[in-house]
């Protein structure tokens, strides 16, 4: 089953905080994905980082075309809080 983000807030050092429909929140280091094509750009473009956003489906989020993370990926790595 894919799970659902309820919300998404952008943290200092390029971390997310995640809560999720079924209840678990996690603090997801986006730094362990910066070796991934087209992240880089969220070091290099000011203030890209904090435009995070999630996708109607709620099952990604995003910056921009290059840049995306899938909401599986989010709930089984990120750091439960």
């Amino acid at each position: 089953m894919i799970q659902r983000i309820s919300s998404i807030t952008p943290l200092p050092d390029y971390r997310l905080a995640v809560s999720f429909d079924d209840g678990k929140r996690v603090i997801y280091d986006v730094k362990e994905d910066m070796h991934l094509p087209g992240y880089q750009q969220l070091r290099d473009v000011t203030g890209l980082f904090g435009q995070v956003q999630l996708d109607k489906s709620r099952t990604c989020v995003y910056w921009n075309d290059e840049i995306d993370l899938p909401s599986d990926t989010i709930y089984e790595y990120g750091q439960r809080v």
